[in-house]
């Protein structure tokens, strides 16, 4: 092994029934360098940190870590020589205090006349060195439920620490955090690069690998790429490394609104957070909303769709208002055909446990109901239809959509309501957790179902997105819309002044 390289990996292989989850993937990660792992879904990244720390063992093939074989058929095993990582998905305990989850699993002790005692005070001292020894202000005694995400990521990173950690995989880290998170989390891991320990970096966004990452590995099919200094690429050459192809522009050309208005806002209000939100929506145009986390982008989505109850203000729809005398529900929207595509399509999208048949179907089943039995032919066809038209990748429709990659799962959302012919398509994040060819697909089918005279409302936290494949766009800040731009002529420095106005 060279000495220079935490970790070596030669001919890796992992099958699972059916599935050739890795093939022969090598690739070095050098000591003390950032090396992003880079993917579509379904590349094999997760099972390859899988295997790294432990969960999976390889079917053939070597791994070198730290000099010598790497032995580890736990994740147990793995933390103790020195291998840990930071999932998307946190796994600590938000009722207990800072300190206590930096020492969950290893507390310190002390001996007393009635045995041996937790030592709280020695505990929070050493967690409250790690916390300061990272830059960032967290107080050991608070609640870890009180923080915030990144902050969490870093209690988590510091528990790491705590185990001498010598490698750490990071998962997706920025995916839920905000930009001022993200420089608060990037400021951490060059300190853990400062002090000489490895990281692995998983990311969907792009920009993140350019300024952060040292070296790179690209993952495609279940086997390895290419391994090199991330300074060799460039956003087109790393794409096409990523899905085997050249894409020229990740965006479509963009629809052009008609002049029929389908979808009025009119003084929405709610208490502490929405203020007199007022904009139209035409058919075929693609509105944008963007702004900080916590602006009320997500809000406004959620109270046009009749999810969250708004004060004062009035939905519109082809020039009726939703309900007249009283704030619409969800079903109310539905009826006047507005379908929501939810950011936690996991939780408030999809019902994991069904088919993907059972998906699409779902909100329109009546339309497969004759004489009170589901239709299992039309329910077949319909089905059938949609996976074709939106290119979902699925073994068949009766697979469980909790098994699809998060790409296709939110095609099968958007089915669901093409389903039940839904006009207005409101999207809140439609990108989030997805691959960077699964996103180009996205954007084409939003740009197709405008030009078929759908009327699309998003929201984004991606500058280049929403200025990609939007007409128009609004700003919001504390509750309001401080900006409205068009989508060809604005900038990122534009949108960020509008956004905390």
């Amino acid at each position: 092994m060279n000495v220079d390289n935490m970790i070596e990996l030669r001919n890796v292989c992992k099958v699972f029934p059916g599935v050739k989850a890795l093939d022969n993937v090598s690739f070095d990660v050098e000591r003390g360098a950032i090396h992003a792992l880079l993917g579509e879904n379904g590349a094999g990244k997760s099972t390859l940190i899988k295997i790294i720390s432990g969960v999976y063992s390889i079917d053939s093939g070597d791994i070198l870590y730290d000099g010598k074989p790497l032995n580890s058929d736990s994740p147990s095993k793995s933390i103790e020589l020195g291998i840990s990582t930071v999932h998307q998905e946190l796994k600590m305990v938000d009722m207990l205090s800072v300190a206590e989850n930096i020492f969950m699993g290893h507390p310190i002790m002390k001996g007393s006349a009635l045995g041996k005692l937790i030592n709280k005070k020695e505990m929070c001292e050493q967690a409250q060195a790690l916390i300061d020894s990272m830059g960032v202000s967290i107080n050991v005694n608070d609640t870890l439920g009180d923080l915030s995400v990144a902050k969490k990521q870093i209690v988590e990173i510091c528990k790491a620490l705590n185990r001498n950690a010598k490698l750490i995989i990071m998962d997706e880290p920025s995916a839920t955090l905000t930009e001022t998170e993200i420089e608060i989390m990037f400021k951490v891991i060059r300190k853990l690069k400062e002090d000489k320990l490895t990281v692995i970096y998983i990311s969907h966004r792009l920009e993140e690998i350019f300024e952060l990452a040292d070296r790179l590995t690209v993952l495609r099919d279940g086997k390895s790429i290419i391994t090199d200094d991330v300074s060799k690429f460039d956003r087109d050459k790393l794409i096409s490394y990523m899905v085997g192809r050249e894409i020229t522009s990740i965006y479509p050309e963009k629809s052009v609104a008609k002049s029929e208005l389908l979808l009025q806002v009119k003084g929405l209000s709610t208490k502490d957070v929405l203020s007199d939100i007022n904009f139209s929506l035409y058919r075929g145009e693609i509105l944008g909303i963007t702004g900080l986390v916590g602006s009320g982008r997500s809000e406004v989505l959620r109270s046009v769709f009749g999810a969250d109850k708004f004060d004062n203000g009035e939905v519109i729809v082809n020039g009726e208002p939703i309900k007249k005398h009283s704030r619409h529900t969800i079903l109310d929207a539905i009826k006047c055909g507005i379908g929501l595509v939810p950011e936690e399509r996991k939780v408030e999208g999809i019902v994991p446990e069904f088919t993907i048949s059972q998906n699409v179907t779902l909100v329109g089943i009546n339309k497969i109901i004759k004489q009170t039995f589901l239709n299992n032919k039309l329910e077949a066809e319909a089905t059938d239809a949609h996976i074709k038209m939106l290119h979902i990748a699925t073994p068949d429709r009766h697979a469980l959509i909790k098994n699809l990659s998060g790409g296709n799962q939110q095609k099968v959302v958007l089915a669901k309501w093409l389903f039940v012919d839904s006009d207005i398509l409101v999207f809140d994040e439609p990108t989030r957790g997805i691959d960077v060819g699964a996103k180009q697909e996205i954007y084409k089918i939003l740009v197709d179902l405008a030009h078929q005279g759908k009327a699309i409302l998003i929201v984004s936290s991606e500058m280049p997105e929403i200025m990609g494949i939007c007409n128009r766009i609004l700003v919001m800040h504390d509750g309001r819309i401080t900006g409205e731009f068009s989508g060809d002529d604005v900038t990122q420095e534009e949108i960020m002044y509008a956004s905390t106005l």
